[in-house]
């Protein structure tokens, strides 16, 4: 299958996910700096998955560029990571709403840590279906033991949720600024290709 339908269709989504998120930011009821403030948690856990959305749309396409076509398996991988993408805005405004209150913040981690596996999975499904793309499964492989760094941080987030969930959103923020920074190895593989490409066809 072409994966120009795959990619209008996470791009969809992923614009639908963040639609709904902001959507349910309220204004306060009163015109105040007090009710400003109390709006806060809501506006910090909004920031934090709006920048987590933004990486893992930033990973998805640059991993979707490194095929040529997509198989059944890479399809229901890819469903798979949009599905616990989806529960993104319900987990956002339930830890906001509740002032980073445990439970809250475990299931935000939680969420993530399968969003996390899902798109670990997509990956390896990408590696093993183009497995002679050498130099983009190289850096496809490279960029996996960073994700599975993450997963690992957010798993330990999950875990002091219960107990001290400010520790967890100091782990969020350590994600983000982790994957905030360009991964240039799938960036110079894909400029390989394109160069490689355009000599064919010269």
């Amino acid at each position: 299958m072409n994966k120009n339908r795959i990619d209008a269709l996470t791009d969809g989504i992923i614009a639908i996910i963040i639609t709904i998120m902001v959507l349910e930011m309220k204004t306060p009821h009163e015109a105040s700096w007090k009710a400003l403030a109390a709006m806060l948690p809501v506006f910090v856990s909004y920031v934090s998955s709006y920048i987590s959305i933004g990486i893992y749309w930033g990973n998805h396409h640059h991993i979707m560029h490194t095929l040529p076509l997509v198989n059944s398996k890479i399809i229901w991988a890819n469903f798979t990571l949009l599905f616990f993408l989806s529960l993104v805005p319900f987990t956002t405004k339930w830890m906001g709403e509740t002032h980073f209150d445990k439970i809250p913040v475990f299931l935000y981690a939680l969420n993530f840590v399968f969003t996390g596996a899902a798109y670990y999975i997509l990956q390896q499904t990408i590696i093993a279906s183009w497995q002679h793309e050498t130099s983009l499964m190289t850096a496809l492989k490279k960029q996996g033991k960073r994700g599975r760094i993450t997963g690992a941080i957010y798993f330990v987030a999950m875990l002091f949720a219960l107990f001290i969930p400010q520790i967890s959103a100091v782990c969020f923020l350590v994600i983000n600024i982790v994957w905030l920074i360009p991964d240039r190895n799938i960036e110079k593989a894909l400029l390989v290709k394109v160069k490689h490409n355009k000599q064919q066809h010269d």
